[in-house]
């Protein structure tokens, strides 16, 4: 019998507890380092919803790429910021730079200057709604009984994924108890009240991505921790840029974590993969089919697969070096 992903969160919760107790850059095991650069020769094909919107801007890719990246050569104080949190979370800037590009590439125009974040960021402070999907909110969705493995003391990264496979597995474009579940994402469905796909602030983060990452950034960088029946709070929280970069350091570093501890992969110095991996998401799942399909090769005499960028983390690979430029100035 074939059992469920989301039944395997309590070992994956105590792998995790164990890496977490580690020494500041002690490993669990050694991981075969991923080298800088890109595995593909030419880029991977930019999706079509990513053109129409750059189209319907009436820029181009070339053009969004220089915006942000001018951006953050001329803000002094951004740069400050990215360097310090990056240190607090134990990553290199270069891979909240990347994460930066490649979404406001790809997915968003950046504002001219950072004090435009923080004005969007108070415009919603007011806001009053909750996370919801055909009047049931996501707090009292959860408390069904098919989400019982999900351990709510395992740590909000274990418990948030879990909860989000079971929604896959159970209830994405399924009827359950009579009730028909739309054939989307979780987080599409739940988290976002204004429209689906809808991300937010400096870092173009969704609400679910800072409620899986709140026990991380509570304990390194002293925030109030999330939770998803206060919808006004997690959105500030992934609008004010001093926030978000908080979560984007630690969903990076979570990716760090998950393809060392699940794939046997150091990708701490290859910042197209990260990118990629922020953009793709579903990281710790990816990390694992990476581990399992290398397990299989190696059984069959052949030699381990790379982690691969995407057409985002190829961008950042190929401006790597103008990109570091700019950080360590």
């Amino acid at each position: 019998m074939t059992v469920p992903r989301y039944k395997l969160n309590a070992v994956i919760a105590m792998s995790i507890a164990f890496t977490m107790s580690l020494a500041p850059g002690q490993q669990a095991f050694s991981a075969e380092l991923v080298p800088a650069g890109n595995r593909n020769a030419e880029q991977p094909a930019v999706p079509g919803a990513s053109k129409r919107r750059t189209q319907a801007t009436k820029s181009t890719f070339d053009a969004k790429y220089e915006k942000i990246r001018d951006l953050i050569a001329e803000d002094a104080k951004l740069r400050r910021k990215i360097r310090s949190v990056s240190e607090a979370y134990g990553i290199d800037p270069i891979h909240i730079v990347g994460a930066l590009v490649g979404e406001h590439t790809y997915n968003v125009d950046a504002y001219d200057q950072l004090q435009t974040y923080y004005i969007k960021a108070i415009s919603y402070a007011g806001e009053r709604f909750r996370f919801e999907y055909d009047g049931e909110t996501v707090v009292d969705f959860v408390q069904r009984p098919e989400f019982e493995a999900c351990d709510e003391d395992a740590g909000s990264a274990v418990l948030w994924t879990c909860r989000e496979e079971v929604w896959e597995e159970t209830f994405q474009g399924k009827k359950v108890s009579g009730k028909s579940f739309p054939n989307d994402r979780f987080g599409a469905v739940f988290f976002q009240p204004f429209y689906a796909g809808q991300t937010f602030g400096l870092g173009q983060l969704n609400p679910l991505t800072a409620l899986i990452h709140t026990d991380r950034v509570n304990k390194v960088s002293r925030l109030r921790k999330l939770n998803a029946g206060n919808a006004s709070e997690v959105y500030k929280a992934i609008m004010e840029p001093d926030s978000t970069l908080a979560y984007m350091a630690a969903s990076i570093a979570e990716s760090i974590d998950n393809y060392r501890d699940f794939a046997g992969f150091d990708i701490s110095e290859n910042p197209g993969l990260t990118a990629t991996l922020y953009n793709v998401g579903n990281v710790s799942r990816r990390a694992k089919a990476l581990g399992a399909e290398n397990d299989k090769r190696k059984k069959r005499g052949q030699k381990p697969a790379l982690p691969s960028e995407n057409y985002y983390g190829w961008l950042v690979n190929e401006h790597e070096e103008e990109l570091r430029e700019i950080i360590d100035r």
